[in-house]
């Protein structure tokens, strides 16, 4: 009685990595997409949650609950003072606690450095700039991603 040979043959092995090869070559490039999406959601919510704090800011020092100096627009110096806090009016009979905005401020999730603080990783725009001016000034008015990269809709992440 003969015993048949237990194992792969070569063809059979050759044919399976060629499976393999196939299915990674498949799989890798759908990873990349689902991380450059990642971001992208990441990036939005980072967006919406500092211009939130802005907006919230604004309407603090105009319903006088924040003290405004003459002639400013309004808007915090800088993203710093979101996360620091502003003393409250006492004009308004309001606490000395400061009034805070923001936890931390989020970092851009497309900024290469991973060292830069994350207020640095911005663009900033002032009151009264140009849209698309993000030159700085004395204020923060919007923020915008310093990324110059393409976004997967064909957009810059920059003008978002």
């Amino acid at each position: 009685m003969k015993h048949k040979a237990m194992g792969f043959t070569l063809v059979e092995l050759l044919v399976t990595l060629a499976l393999v090869g196939i299915a990674a070559s498949v799989v890798l490039p759908l990873a990349s997409v689902i991380e450059t999406r990642a971001k992208e959601a990441e990036l939005r919510r980072s967006l919406r949650t500092i211009r939130q704090a802005l907006d919230n800011y604004k309407t603090a020092v105009d319903a006088g609950v924040i003290d405004k100096q003459t002639e400013a627009s309004g808007f915090p110096a800088s993203l710093e003072e979101l996360v620091t806090g502003v003393p409250r009016s006492t004009a308004m009979g309001f606490s000395a606690t400061p009034m805070i905005f923001l936890r931390s401020v989020p970092r851009d999730p497309f900024a290469e450095d991973k060292e830069t603080a994350a207020t640095s990783t911005w663009n900033i725009r002032s009151y009264g700039a140009k849209p698309g001016d993000f030159s700085g000034g004395k204020d923060v008015f919007d923020v915008s991603s310093k990324s110059e990269k393409t976004a997967m809709d064909g957009s810059f992440y920059s003008n978002w």
